[in-house]
This record gives structure tokens, sequence and C-alpha cells, in this order.
């Protein structure tokens, strides 16, 4: 009788074994999603880890979801991709940086988001160049219109023409001459661009406005696409089917790169 138990448990094991082979096979790629809680984010991590994992479930990629910057003592190339997720660079050490680096020089993409743009001067002027911008003067909160300014972006195929949403319409200089494409501008008729916190003052951009972008990071082998977007400062935000939309075309891309249009 033990022998026909011992059997029938091994036979069992090799099932399982068989059938979560193909599950494992399906996925097409693997991410890194970065996402260490601060002082005004971290009601998002939860909602945002779950989107995603359902998004990487249903378009079969697998998301890695962490908080500690230790896993980039690890192996980075084995991932598609790295988004940053309201996390900055900074939070890296010297030796964690380097590796980042030699990721992306060597053909591996990033995405940055929201909070992940703002990194203070020449903390980090290689991470500043990745972003593409970087952030001045922090607006508060307001309700305004963004437009897709490139339609044949992935980024913007799961969102209108005009779009109305909340969020912090950061403010960008270019101190690096970094080259970008935008995909999304703010309308800034649509919201007060001076409305900022005490002791501040500024006066907007103007019309040419960008809140999400790409480009290709100069130097880099077979890959080096950079997705930012400064959009997802509310944690509800990642419940929204139509921002998540365009944070899955930005995962598409800079992943695969693939998806923009002809």
């Amino acid at each position: 009788m033990r022998k026909i138990l011992q059997a029938l448990m091994s036979i069992l094991a090799i099932a399982a074994l068989l059938l979560a082979a193909p599950s494992r096979a399906d996925n097409q790629y693997k991410i890194l999603v970065f996402a260490m809680p601060g002082k005004y984010h971290y009601e998002y991590i939860p909602i945002a880890r779950d989107s995603l994992e359902k998004l990487g479930k249903l378009h079969s990629f697998e998301v890695v979801y962490t908080h500690r910057p230790e896993m980039f003592d690890g192996d980075l190339k084995q991932y598609a991709t790295i988004v940053f997720l309201n996390t900055p660079g900074e939070e890296l050490s010297e030796a964690r940086r380097k590796k980042f680096e030699d990721y992306m020089r060597s053909g591996g993409n990033a995405m940055l988001v929201h909070r992940s743009l703002i990194i203070a001067p020449n903390t980090w002027p290689w991470f500043e160049k990745l972003i593409g911008r970087r952030v001045g003067n922090h607006p508060m909160l307001q309700t305004g219109v963004a437009y897709v300014v490139d339609k044949k972006f992935p980024a913007t195929f799961g969102i209108p023409e005009r779009w109305i949403w909340s969020d912090e319409w950061y403010i960008f200089d270019n101190p690096h001459d970094i080259a970008i494409h935008p995909v999304l501008n703010v309308d800034e008729s649509t919201y007060d661009p001076t409305k900022i916190w005490p002791g501040q003052t500024t006066q907007g951009m103007g019309r040419d406005h960008p809140v999400a972008w790409y480009h290709t990071l100069e130097g880099s082998q077979q890959g080096g696409r950079v997705f930012v977007t400064a959009l997802g400062h509310n944690g509800e935000m990642y419940r929204d089917p139509q921002y998540l939309a365009h944070l899955l075309g930005g995962i598409y891309w800079t992943a695969t790169g693939k998806g923009i249009a002809p």
C-alpha cells in the first residue's frame, strides 16, 4: 500500500510540474517594478501592484514588484524593462546606480513614472539625462486637460485625444539639451499653472508643456528605450482603466520596441 501511495504521489508531483510549465513559458517577458514608499507617495503601492500584476496576467508578462533597492544587486539583464514607480533614482547607492547604467548601456530599457522624475539637481546627472527633462517648481494637484500629440505611440492608444485628468502638472526645463518625443501635452489654459506651493512662483511653460514622452538613450546597444510619464500622483489613479492603458502602452513599447503605428 505504501508503495502505491508513493507512486501516486510521484505521478501527482510530475503532473503538477507539467501543468505549471506552460504558464511560465507563456510569459513573453519580465519587468521589474521598483516602488518605494515615500513621505507623499505610499498609498498607491498595493493598488498599483494589484493592477500591474493583473495587466501582466492579461497580457502574458511577468511582473516582479519590489520596494527593495537590493534587487539591483542581482541580474538586471533578465528584465525587458525596469519601471521606477514614484521612486527616484537617488534611492540607489553608487554601486547600484552603476549597475543600472551598465544595464541601460548594454541594451536595457526603462520607464519612469511621476515622482521618479524628481531628483535633486546634480545628484545623478546621468539619471537626469535618462529622464530627458528636469522638474522645476512643484504645482498643486489640479484638474486640467491633457491632449495627445502623438497618436501613433502605444501609450496614447487607450486615452481620448483630449483627456480630463487631475494631477500635479510638473514644470520642466532641459539643462542637458536632450531631444525627446512628446506624446502627451497639457493645456495650461485649463488650469492655473501659477497655483503652486507657498514661497514659489512660476509662469508655467506655455503651449509646449509635455507630460509624457519617449526617447532612446544615447550610446545604448540595441535598446535604451525610455518612456516617461509625469502622471500618477493619486493612488486611486492606478485603478483607472485609461491611466492603466497609458502605463501599459509604455511598458509594451519599452519592453519590446513594438507598437508605434506606421
